[in-house]
C-alpha cells in the first residue's frame, strides 16, 4: 500500500537530486538511478513518478524557473519605478540560490539541451519570452524605440555571465550583478 501523501516529497526529492547530480557531473550523462540513489529510492520508483530522464530533467528545469520566477516577483513587489524594477530583475538572476554552482550547471545543460529536445525549446522559450517582457516593460519609458534591442543586450549579458561561471569562474552573484547593472546605467546614459 503506498504511502499517502509522498507523492510530492518524493518528486520534490528526485528534482534536487537531478540537479545536484547534474551539478556534481556537469552533464546530463546521469543516469536515472543515480539520481534516484541520491533521493533515497529506488529507480523504479523515479520511472513511476516521471516515466523518463529526460521528463525529470524538464521538471528539474520548470523547478529552477519557478524559484527564479518567485525571486523576481519578491523583488519586483519592492521596486519603484523603472529604473529600480530593472535592477530587481537583474538582481534575483544573480540570487545565490538562483545562482549556485549546481543550478549553473543545470541552466548550461538546458541551453544544449534546447537545441535538440521540443519540451525544453519551449520551455527555454517561455523563458526568454518572460525575461524580456519583463526588460521591455521597464526599459520603454527609458529608452523608448530602443527598449527591444537594450533588452536583449541585458538579457545576453545574463545568460552569457551564467555560462562564463559554468565554465571558469565561482559563481559569484554580487559581482555578476553589479557587471550587469553596471552595462545597463552605460546603456541607459547614451540614450
Amino acid at each position: 500500500m503506498p504511502k499517502v501523501g509522498m507523492e510530492p516529497i518524493r518528486r520534490e526529492a528526485l528534482i534536487k537530486a537531478t540537479i545536484a547530480e547534474i551539478g556534481e557531473t556537469g552533464s546530463l550523462d546521469v543516469t536515472v538511478s543515480k539520481i534516484a540513489k541520491r533521493a533515497g529510492m529506488s529507480s523504479a520508483l523515479a520511472h513511476h513518478y516521471f516515466g523518463s530522464k529526460e521528463r525529470i530533467f524538464l521538471a528539474a528545469m520548470r523547478h529552477i524557473l519557478t524559484v527564479y520566477g518567485r525571486w523576481v516577483r519578491c523583488e519586483l513587489g519592492t521596486a519603484k519605478g523603472p529604473r529600480a524594477r530593472l535592477d530587481a530583475i537583474i538582481r534575483a538572476s544573480f540570487e545565490a540560490g538562483n545562482f549556485e554552482h549546481e543550478v549553473i550547471a543545470a541552466w548550461l545543460n538546458f541551453y544544449v539541451h534546447a537545441q535538440s529536445d521540443a519540451g525544453a525549446a519551449r520551455l527555454l522559450g517561455v523563458y526568454h519570452a518572460r525575461l524580456r517582457s519583463n526588460l521591455v516593460h521597464d526599459l520603454r519609458p527609458l529608452v523608448g524605440d530602443r527598449a527591444g534591442e537594450t533588452a536583449e543586450t541585458i538579457a545576453a549579458l545574463i545568460d552569457g555571465l551564467y555560462i562564463r561561471h559554468a565554465l571558469v569562474a565561482p559563481p559569484d552573484g554580487v559581482a555578476a550583478h553589479a557587471r550587469v547593472t553596471r552595462v545597463l546605467d552605460k546603456l541607459l546614459e547614451d540614450t
